[in-house]
């Protein structure tokens, strides 16, 4: 109360001002412990929300709202804005001017990549941040002899070389309608991922197989020191054949090998027995399983040549250890909303840069129609 009748000027008043003075300062306290009560029950709501969205398992709902990334990247292709979060969406300065775009994106295009490339999903895969890697090699191991008990040992040194792989770019366009950006119920940056991912995965894919290694990726069926197996016949291959491809590869390398050819080619394997009268292709035991030839998987490769006199159809190996892909840069998205704006389009430039080529020629084999 002493600091109340300080407050209030106590003692200068007679006993009754006393009184209603203890009375409206009992208030004015009662109101401020209420205002403090109030302002307490709000904190503690808002701690707890806090604390149960701290509690939320990974990859839950965040109340409705789009990350910052995925939503810097809407307002950048529908406006062209250029949001505090575009740090966060660029890697380095290899963008030119485009955004690098978030996770989410990247995911969907590779998703649709793996569609039309299926050694994508077999091969080694690595993210480089260079222009380019090199691997090194082995090239040669040591060479031991037997030798007496006080016999002249001989010396001998294993080598070694390199693997470069060069990240090649590939590059597309496409013109979307500017009412059709301004439409907010239109799922734009869905519809450029199946775009994009379609087309980039069609050409990389093509590539992986038959690429020269000139602009762009370097393919199995074009590298020279990859052995080629005689199918017996100049026109097709048979169920023999297959057996001597088979066991043409090393053992260590045939439990995780594939086959891979073009449906045609898987059509003519359908039809093979062996020469005891067994069907060489078998089919998937279980949903989601893949069909097998000779008990290893078979993959179609739409890239893969047809079955013809000199053409490699079929090849067989350990793509992880025989095929690595080197990504530079997954997706970059340039907005253009000026060259086609008299036609009222905006062109987004789409591009990304990847490598690829055979590291390790004895995991993989080439099946060659030819007697």
């Amino acid at each position: 109360m002493t600091n109340l009748a300080v407050k209030y000027n106590l003692e200068t008043k007679s006993d009754n001002d006393n009184v209603e003075s203890v009375r409206a300062a009992i208030a004015a306290l009662t109101g401020e412990v209420e205002k403090k009560s109030a302002s307490f029950e709000e904190l503690s709501d808002r701690l707890a929300k806090l604390e149960a969205k701290a509690n939320r398992p990974a990859g839950a709902a965040n109340d409705n709202e789009p990350d910052a990334e995925k939503k810097a990247f809407d307002d950048f292709l529908r406006k062209g804005i250029m949001p505090a979060e575009q740090k966060a969406l660029s890697v380095g300065t290899d963008t030119a001017g485009g955004f690098t775009v978030p996770e989410q994106f990247v995911n969907e295009l590779l998703r649709n990549v793996t569609l039309f490339s299926p050694i994508r999903t077999y091969a080694r895969v690595m993210q480089i941040t260079s222009a380019e890697a090199k691997l090194p090699k082995r090239t040669g191991t040591l060479t031991a002899a037997w030798v007496s008990e006080t016999g002249a040992r001989s010396a001998s040194e294993p080598t070694y070389g390199q693997v470069t792989l060069t990240p090649y770019e590939a590059a597309v366009y496409t013109d979307v309608s500017t009412q059709l950006i301004e439409d907010s119920a239109f799922d734009l940056e869905s519809e450029l991922a199946f775009d994009f991912g379609e087309e980039f995965g069609r050409l990389e894919g093509a590539a992986f197989v038959s690429g020269d290694g000139v602009g762009k990726p370097a393919g199995i069926t074009t590298n020279a020191d990859i052995a080629q197996i005689n199918s017996g016949n100049a026109a097709t291959f048979t169920g023999d054949s297959l057996i001597d491809l088979f066991y043409a590869l090393k053992a260590p390398y045939r439990a995780n090998a594939v086959f891979g050819m073009a449906s045609t080619s898987l059509a003519v394997a359908r039809k093979l027995k062996t020469t005891d009268g067994v069907y060489v292709w078998q089919p998937a035991l279980a949903a989601g399983q893949p069909e097998t030839i000779l008990g290893r998987p078979v993959i179609e490769i739409p890239d893969m040549p047809a079955v013809a006199a000199g053409a490699l159809p079929v090849f067989f190996g350990d793509l992880g250890q025989g095929y690595r892909i080197a990504d530079r840069i997954s997706l970059s998205v340039l907005r253009d909303p000026y060259s086609q704006a008299t036609n009222g389009l905006t062109r987004f430039h789409a591009r990304r840069r990847v490598g690829g080529g055979v590291v390790k020629a004895e995991a993989i084999k080439l099946m060659k129609i030819s007697a």
